[in-house]
């Protein structure tokens, strides 16, 4: 029997319509989650049939059916509140009652936190691939850039004199905490919560460790309640990505500034032109990178916003939490590619950059720094140094600032430095050699940075492939299951 259009299995008459029915739906939202409900009602299945609370031959009706049902695609499926309601109403309509076996044991309570959780999995893992990759551009575009002098800024004002390398790399590091972020909040939400049924258990001898093997989530959240209530794992993985917003930002913000100023010209294909200035080239991708964190942050508030207060065990208001989640992780995982590569395929304009790297005497801290590790109190070569720049009005000269000695220390500057080093550290190309403690601009100290960042990214990558071996494998064990039963 083959029946599409089947009146709802789940809901009696009185409940299966009226002005609230398209109010209460969610199957177009669902589709996201089809080829997850069809993944867990075929683990769930296989589970009945093993413990034989279903007959083999039902299960393979049942598991038949979902074949069908999964060929013809969620915009075949009846009209119904949600997926899981869809899917067992099609799955009643091609078997007959025998159908209505699947949904044995279990409640859409639970059958929905598996779903969420199952394909969750996959987006988190997606946005780690993909910050993965943004991070391995950044760390090839900083070894080609670790001598490129530039200016270094704090209050958007000129500081002290680094390197591109530096910069790119700092952001790197950034975007390897957020891997961690995420890679976190993934060992939590892979855990299942199927078996949990309304929020009680079952009287069933259901066995939750099966599924959540045939599913290849790692352990279970073991109390029932807590199961169908949690969506904490939704909050995690929002932070995370709102969290990698809030960096990917940061870079963006840069970007549009150094662009500004015309340290960097963006490619073409991360840059658009004016519709009535012709010889403009705007960041606009940039830009939507900034405002795309938006969506992060405001889903973030929103799921928050929702689950606060809620009693426990299930609350229909979480028909409303997971398009926060889902909606801020591709936001997020969309803009990691753009803002990365948009900065990454730029050229940097270096004679701007070198020009630039020496203004408002951004040296200034590398003369205070030398003087001090020639014996001079650190405030008192501070003080040297900004009485120099003053009589100077901007970068003092050598001989500014030994006639400024004589005045603050009683005696000549070349009785307390090298003259040489001083001169070494007013450039900002040496001012940058100078600073070579661990983590500081020095080229080669960036060097031994970005080789130990290269074998974070490894770590975070083979963590990765791990993940997907294991759901791989699942996914293997699931079919070699049903196959025993069609």
């Amino acid at each position: 029997m083959t029946d599409d259009n089947a009146e709802s299995v789940v809901r009696r008459d009185r409940f299966s319509g009226g002005p609230a029915r398209e109010f209460l739906s969610s199957l177009s939202a669902d589709e996201r989650i089809f080829a997850a409900d069809l993944a867990v009602d075929r683990a769930h299945v296989v589970m009945l049939a093993e413990e034989e609370i279903i007959t083999a031959e039902d299960a393979g009706a049942i598991l038949d059916a979902l074949v069908e049902i999964e060929r013809a695609g969620h915009g075949a499926l009846p009209d119904a509140e949600d997926v899981h309601e869809a899917i067992e109403t099609a799955v009643i309509g091609r078997v007959g009652p025998t159908g209505g076996r699947m949904h044995t044991a279990r409640s859409r309570n639970d059958e929905v936190a598996a779903c969420l959780r199952y394909r969750l999995r996959e987006d988190v893992l997606g946005a780690v691939e993909t910050v993965v990759g943004a991070r391995a551009a950044l760390l090839e575009a900083a070894a080609a850039h670790t001598e490129t002098v530039m200016p270094g800024y704090t209050h958007l004002q000129p500081a002290q004199p680094t390197t591109v390398a530096h910069w790119l790399s700092s952001y790197e590091e950034a975007l390897a905490r957020d891997t961690e972020r995420l890679l976190d909040a993934y060992a939590r939400l892979n855990r299942s919560p199927l078996g949990a049924a309304a929020f009680a258990g079952t009287p069933f001898d259901v066995d939750r460790e099966r599924t959540a093997e045939l599913l290849g989530f790692n352990g279970l959240v073991e109390n029932a309640t807590d199961a169908v209530s949690a969506r904490d794992f939704l909050v995690e993985t929002t932070a995370a990505a709102a969290g990698l917003g809030t960096t990917l930002s940061g870079l963006a913000e840069d970007g549009v500034l150094f662009a500004n100023k015309g340290y960097l010209t963006l490619a073409d294909e991360y840059a658009s032109t004016s519709s009535i200035m012709p010889q403009k080239k705007n960041p606009d991708t940039l830009e939507l990178v900034r405002g795309r964190v938006g969506d992060a942050t405001a889903g973030l508030d929103g799921l928050l916003t929702t689950l606060k207060g809620l009693p426990r065990a299930y609350n229909r208001d979480l028909q409303r939490a997971s398009s926060h989640a889902f909606e801020a992780i591709d936001s997020v995982t969309e803009a990691t590619e753009v803002a990365v590569g948009a900065l990454t395929t730029a050229e940097w304009e270096t004679d701007a950059l070198e020009s630039a790297a020496g203004g408002g005497f951004s040296t200034a801290t590398g003369v205070a720094d030398l003087l001090a590790q020639a014996g001079v109190p650190f405030r008192t070569a501070h003080e040297l140094v900004a009485e120099a720049a003053e009589r100077a009005e901007g970068t003092p000269s050598v001989e500014t600032l030994d006639t400024t000695a004589e005045s603050v220390l009683d005696e000549p500057l070349s009785a307390v430095v090298d003259v040489n080093a001083l001169e070494r550290v007013l450039d900002p190309a040496g001012s940058v050699a100078s600073r070579d403690s661990r983590g500081g601009p020095a080229p080669e100290t960036v060097g031994d940075h970005l080789d130990r960042a290269q074998d974070t990214l490894d770590n975070h990558r083979s963590t990765l492939v791990t993940h997907h071996e294991s759901l791989e494998n699942a996914h293997q064990k699931r079919d070699t299951a049903v196959s025993n039963y069609v």
